[in-house]
Formats: C-alpha cells, sequence, structure tokens
C-alpha cells in the first residue's frame, strides 16, 4: 500500500467529492499518486425498435464526452501537488472498478457509499458494497 496509487472512483456527486478528499489526505500521507475513475454505464438499444434517434454507440460517446469534460473542470479545481491521473471507462461500474484496481495494482480504492437504505438500497445496485466484498486491496468507503 505505501508506494502504490489510491484508486478513487467518482461519479462527479458531493459524496464521491467528499470521497476525493480522503483519497488526497491518505495520498499526501503515503506520498502516493491518485487515479481518478469515472465509468459511463454502457447504453442498451437496438436499432431495429427505432425508439433512439442515435444509436447506443453515440449515445456512449457523447456520454464519455460529458464526463471529460467533469472530469477536467474536477481536476481545475483540485488544489494538491499530488500526480493525479484520470481515466473514464465504459461498462458495469463494479466490473470497471475491480478490473482498473487490479490491472494497474492499486494499494487502495476510496469510494463514496450515498448511504441508501429501505427500498432505494433494494432497487440500486450497492457498487461500494460490492467493490468491497470483491476486491484483493484495501477499500475506504466514504458516507
Amino acid at each position: 500500500m505505501r508506494n502504490r496509487h489510491i484508486l478513487c472512483p467518482t461519479d462527479f456527486s458531493e459524496t464521491a467529492s467528499h470521497a476525493l478528499s480522503y483519497a488526497i489526505e491518505m495520498a499526501n500521507f503515503y506520498h502516493v499518486g491518485i487515479r481518478l475513475v469515472h465509468v459511463v454505464d454502457q447504453p442498451i438499444g437496438n436499432d431495429n425498435y427505432q425508439i433512439l434517434a442515435i444509436t447506443p454507440e453515440e449515445l456512449a460517446q457523447g456520454m464519455e464526452l460529458a464526463a471529460a469534460e467533469k472530469m477536467q473542470r474536477l481536476l481545475n479545481e483540485l488544489n494538491c501537488e499530488l500526480t493525479v491521473e484520470t481515466v473514464i471507462r465504459r461498462g458495469s461500474a463494479i466490473e470497471q472498478i475491480l478490473e482498473d484496481a487490479e490491472k494497474n495494482n492499486v494499494g487502495m480504492i476510496v469510494m463514496a457509499s450515498h448511504g441508501r437504505t429501505g427500498l432505494a438500497h433494494f432497487l440500486h445496485t450497492n457498487v461500494a458494497e460490492a467493490v468491497v466484498n470483491e476486491a484483493k486491496c484495501p477499500v475506504l468507503v466514504v458516507k
């Protein structure tokens, strides 16, 4: 952990911003960099149904472009001397976060949990919970 980057997934929410501040603090403490990752869902569609005016691929590219703009704004707001890598991936957030963590041999994952309970917890996939259960490195979940 002490010499490997910290992976910090973000959905650009206020909670994710709070988790990023913890990641920065941990990275400063261990003198390592941060790998900031955003995952864009792969849109599902079928050209035969002709429901979408654009193809799923065009929609995904538009989502990636919007995410890149948000990522650049986030980087501009950061006031730190750390090395910060940014990555935008496409697919399932859980799978992409775990794959990125393993592929890049990160020392720790610092991520947000939106703290949903009740019906909202039941209806939404809990990305943080799945990452905690499946990650091969330590995970810090921030509320």
